[in-house]
């Protein structure tokens, strides 16, 4: 719980920002953890390190229009969230979802400091994104839309400044739009202002894979401290998007047996295994709904309008969205026999669930740790741009285990450090924060 300074920290943080749950829920969650190391580093609060961590650097919200293939206006709003640069340049996703609104690009943009952090690389945190569905519209209408909103993001970013990726609703497709667009802009190619590109033109062998597979590295290192592993554990994944696919697909690798996956018209239970490749045809190809999955295997059970936790395993690997399982989700996992959950999603879990499954003493790991694979594939992959080099499939997965091992063993040291043995929240908050609030007192008041 937090002392009364933090209490009075967030009460001003809530004013500040009205009405933006997610962000609030967030701050809550770091402010929640971070108490005893204020009281080691005194200096932090003199500082007024933590005032300053939860107000943005600079906020862009700005107009996209652009034309339909019916030749009619659309109007979206865009956003990026510049948050904090202590380590390095701004870095993190672009997402285009309905959803999208300042508080969410926040709630994002502050989670990224902290996962950025945890990297141990030199990158700082943001994130952006729009209110644009790319669901149901053409290539052209989303070409004609990311042309659109790079017209104003471009002015923004840069190598040096502020380097985006991809999220929810931006993958590879929509990453080569934008770049096409930053470069007919700038006349410069410039491969390290945007990371998740094609391997023909910058890209890095296992960014796409990434987040998934270090979700499940993580929840392997989780399993490891107990003389476990992932061989023979049934598992069930939230999600069928990119972090869902790739963490099947690593946790089938390492033995686990996946047995359901979902999307946002229901969840789907296959239990000879989810079969990776049907999956990526359809979530990847034809970018249908995975209800298409039991149509073409029988034996599979499509479950219309239900969540995935109501299906029993022994790891859950949240992969889908914020805040998707309940304390009433977290009740049913854990009498279901759910021992370890490990966040693919960003803060997929309710501050009610996480409690939850901490008093029934389930293995729990906060996203901000466990995905933090894919940012650090994007720093990989700048690293790359940077020297005009271009790296095996095999080494960049070998980088990729070794960034996520270490991640786990500074918040398992760090959580031992400070009297939570096995806390992996608290050990990734006080990680994260640390290494931040270090930098942002060697730079001065800025």
């Amino acid at each position: 719980m937090m002392n009364e300074t933090l209490e009075t920290v967030f009460a001003h943080v809530i004013g500040r920002n009205p009405g933006e749950q997610e962000f609030h829920q967030a701050v809550r969650e770091v402010l929640d953890s971070i108490g005893p190391a204020l009281v080691r580093h005194p200096e932090y609060a003199e500082a007024k390190i933590i005032e300053r961590i939860c107000e943005p650097e600079r906020q862009i919200i700005f107009r996209v229009p652009w034309e339909d293939d019916r030749g009619e206006v659309q109007i979206n709003r865009g956003f990026r969230v510049e948050f904090n640069s202590a380590l390095g340049p701004y870095k993190g996703g672009l997402r285009f979802h309905p959803s999208v609104y300042l508080g969410i690009v926040k709630f994002l943009g502050f989670e990224q400091i902290f996962k950025n952090a945890l990297t141990g690389m030199p990158i700082g945190g943001g994130k952006g994104g729009s209110d644009f569905d790319p669901k149901g519209r053409s290539d052209r209408e989303v070409m004609r839309f990311c042309q659109s909103f790079m017209i104003e993001l471009y002015r923004h970013i840069g190598e040096y400044t502020d380097v985006p990726a991809g999220d929810i609703g931006v993958g590879g497709r929509e990453i080569g739009y934008l770049f096409g667009q930053y470069k007919r802009i700038t006349n410069r190619y410039e491969s390290g202002v945007l990371t998740g590109k094609g391997l023909g033109y910058g890209g890095a062998q296992v960014r796409r894979e990434a987040t998934g597979y270090g979700t499940v590295f993580f929840a392997e290192e989780m399993l490891r401290v107990d003389g476990d592993s992932l061989d023979g554990k049934r598992v069930v994944v939230s999600g069928s998007g990119n972090v869902a696919i790739y963490a099947i697909e690593k946790a089938q690798q390492l033995g686990g047996n996946v047995v359901a996956c979902s999307d946002s018209s229901g969840y789907l239970v296959d239990e000879k295994g989810i079969d990776l490749e049907l999956l990526k045809q359809l979530k990847e190809v034809r970018r249908s709904r995975i209800s298409d999955y039991a149509q073409v295997r029988p034996h599979a059970r499509f479950v219309l309008g239900r969540n995935v936790w109501e299906v029993p395993g022994q790891i859950a690997l949240p992969c889908a969205t914020q805040n998707e399982i309940s304390a009433e989700d977290a009740t049913a996992m854990v009498a279901n026999g759910c021992t370890v959950v490990v966040e693919g999603a960003n803060m997929p879990t309710t501050p009610d669930a996480v409690r939850i499954f901490t008093q029934a003493g389930v293995r729990f790991a906060p996203g901000k740790a466990a995905n933090a694979g894919g940012v650090a594939a994007s720093a990989l992959e700048m690293q790359q741009n940077a020297t005009r080099d271009s790296w095996t499939f095999d080494y960049s997965e070998q980088r990729l285990q070794q960034i996520m091992q270490d991640i786990h063993a500074r918040c398992f040291a760090t959580a031992e450090e400070y009297g939570m043995p096995g806390n992996y929240v608290a050990g990734a908050n006080i990680d994260g924060f640390r290494r931040v609030a270090d930098a942002m007192l060697a730079h001065g008041l800025i």
